[in-house]
């Protein structure tokens, strides 16, 4: 072909794909190019874009309180989070391929992407909630910590000025007047909610009869409150009752010289040789506040609490991901290695994590990316009182353009920061994607 043909030729192919490109290229330059540009040069100006302030507002990136939180927990994010996602996922991807039930593991843990940042966010927010009988991790919690510690069974119970029981110091209560053989004692309180009292817990007697022997000193513990009233003090009315599971100690000269647990019906009994004389003591384990739980979303523990979320749905991404990878790999390596006498610990640490390597890179730049824009989980989950202290650059970038105190010079600023965020995390994508072109 003639060169002024083959010159014409590929002219006429760059106009066409130049005509090709152009809608592209316009819409890019319209929803990427021209946002970015605006964004840079709205973040030198002041609250009211008519002053230029220079590099003023990314300065109150790192002097205001605030924005200085939510730099730090983008950085905690960065770092904690891609990599839990990912090496929980390395982990499912390997354990599934060992166990017949694999493929229905995998779509469960697969199962919280198919649901909104939205909805995991209230999600969590329940699960995270402080009442142990709304939040599933506190209810676990509570429960392991009973298992261990032995739970209060009345708290906030008290004595009235009029019953025969007074403050003995540390949260126990003992009895005004030293027990005698032959008298019955009576250990009125007050203080629990008639819905909180023990389900075993029956209508309160009157102490029994002293024995005939007289060995035994009988008494009765219970909630000295008629519902509705009508009760009388120190009387144990019809319509009251025990103080089931009460601890009682019988206290001489200091030491415990004998103990007893209330009935369902709030009665017990001591052996009166060795209570003779001395005082009763209700101990402060009777009466201290029920264990509560961790307050998750507290100052503290708000920051790991919202990762934790973001783990739970993301492990399922990085499974899939990394599973995919794992099929590719070569099983006469594994199998040459096992035969050579390698553990499996050793063919997973040597052979299986550096063939997925490229996988595992792919799959923690992507989470990467993805944990710089995160908001919807930070705004939904963490309450208003913890907001400041889970607070991340989205998050920031949303208060500070859109908030009640908008300054749109430093909620740009903030979006050209996360920009330069991601780009060197894009670099090194591009650049790996590239060096695999090549191969």
């Amino acid at each position: 072909m003639p060169r002024t043909a083959r010159t014409r030729s590929n002219g006429n192919s760059r106009a066409v794909a130049a005509g090709f490109l152009l809608p592209a290229l316009l819409l890019l330059g319209a929803l990427v190019v021209y946002p970015i540009g605006y964004s840079v040069q709205r973040s030198l100006f002041d609250r009211s874009g008519s002053s230029f302030v220079g590099l003023d507002n990314y300065l109150a990136l790192v002097t205001d309180d605030s924005l200085r939180t939510a730099v730090r927990n983008n950085l905690i994010w960065l770092v904690l989070a891609p990599a839990v996602a990912t090496a929980l996922g390395l982990l499912f991807a390997v354990l599934t391929e060992r166990i017949r039930w694999g493929t229905a593991f995998k779509l469960v843990v697969f199962m919280p992407m198919a649901i909104s940042m939205l909805a995991a966010g209230i999600i969590f927010r329940l699960v995270y909630e402080q009442d142990p009988d709304r939040g599933v991790a506190n209810a676990v919690w509570v429960g392991v910590h009973d298992t261990f510690a032995e739970a209060s069974g009345f708290p906030r119970a008290r004595p009235l000025p009029v019953h025969p029981l007074t403050a003995a110091g540390g949260g126990a209560y003992v009895t005004k007047e030293v027990v005698r053989a032959g008298e019955p004692v009576r250990l009125p309180l007050v203080g629990v909610a008639p819905g909180r009292m023990p389900e075993e817990a029956r209508p309160a007697r009157e102490p029994a009869a002293p024995s005939a022997a007289g060995d035994t000193v009988t008494g009765t513990a219970w909630l000295d409150f008629t519902k509705g009233g009508g009760g009388k003090p120190n009387v144990v009315d019809p319509a009251e009752l025990g103080l089931a599971g009460l601890r009682i100690e019988a206290v001489r000269d200091g030491e415990v010289v004998a103990r007893a647990t209330a009935a369902a019906d709030g009665s017990f009994t001591l052996p009166a040789d060795r209570v003779d004389g001395a005082v009763l003591r209700l101990p402060a384990s009777n009466f201290r506040e029920q264990y509560d739980g961790v307050e998750w979303l507290g100052p503290s523990l708000v920051t790991p609490a919202v990762i934790g979320a973001y783990v739970w749905m993301w492990a399922g991404f990085a499974m899939v991901l990394i599973g995919a990878g794992l099929a590719a790999v070569p099983r006469e390596l594994l199998e040459a290695a096992r035969v050579d006498g390698a553990n499996e610990w050793q063919v997973f640490r040597r052979i299986t994590v550096p063939l997925l390597a490229p996988v595992l890179v792919v799959v923690l730049v992507t989470l990467m990316i993805n944990v710089l824009k995160v908001f919807d989980l930070v705004f939904v989950i963490a309450p208003g009182s913890a907001q400041d202290d889970a607070n991340v650059l989205a998050l920031q970038l949303y208060r500070s353009s859109f908030g009640t105190d908008a300054d749109l010079g430093v909620g740009s600023a903030i979006a050209v920061v996360l920009l330069l965020l991601v780009l060197p995390v894009m670099a090194v994508n591009i650049r790996r994607i590239r060096r695999e072109t090549r191969r």
